[in-house]
């Protein structure tokens, strides 16, 4: 199994599973995608099952035999081994404390705001925030119920951390919707929108 497979951001993801409890990489996969919207856009079951053959080929996790429900193939369930609780604190520790510029789809998109010209850029910018706050509130809702029917706080964490980015991006878009209607935030004259499609 190449090195490289180590290093796809879900490891971390799945040995943080298997530190809750022993599963089967079907189990795996259901999980992660049910607990974040970006696990279940780029979450194959063949990237998945090649992480976790990773995984047990390094020694990070070692298969506890197989277990069937019904009718179903019978599916191999794996545990968290010594080394591989080593690696995922190692892990958690080092990705914390480093604070790593990551690019996102937003930031790229920003980036040339300029080409919608003001009126794109403000309309484009308060629909976004107008989206960004109905997913907001119904996270907020779903914090809120996880958390009186007596989930620790500790374990919806990552909840709480994703709405603080959320409200905060929402707040600069409140603020640069503001300077496109204040006049504050200009285009060049010559740069207003995108060149019209030429045809053959």
């Amino acid at each position: 199994m190449p090195r490289r497979a180590l290093d796809n951001p879900i490891v971390l993801a799945v040995l943080g599973l298997l530190l809750e409890q022993n599963s089967h990489p079907h189990q795996m996969l259901s999980e992660l995608r049910q607990r974040s919207d970006s696990h279940a856009a780029v979450i194959t079951r063949g990237t998945l099952y090649n992480t976790v053959a990773a995984l047990a080929e390094a020694g990070w996790v070692a298969s506890q035999g197989q277990e069937r429900s019904g009718n179903r193939p019978e599916r191999t369930v794996y545990a968290l081994t010594r080394a591989g609780h080593d690696e995922l604190v190692r892990r958690l520790d080092a990705q914390i404390r480093d604070p790593r510029r990551e690019f996102s789809r937003f930031l790229g998109a920003v980036t040339y705001l300029g080409a919608l010209g003001p009126a794109g850029a403000e309309e484009a910018l308060v629909e976004r925030a107008r989206r960004l706050r109905q997913r907001t509130a119904a996270d907020e809702e779903r914090l809120a119920d996880a958390l009186a029917a007596g989930v620790p706080r500790l374990h919806v964490i990552e909840a709480e951390y994703a709405l603080s980015l959320a409200r905060a991006e929402a707040a600069w878009i409140d603020s640069a919707v503001g300077d496109i209607r204040a006049g504050s935030l200009t285009w060049p004259s010559d740069a207003t929108t995108a060149p019209a499609p030429t045809g053959p």
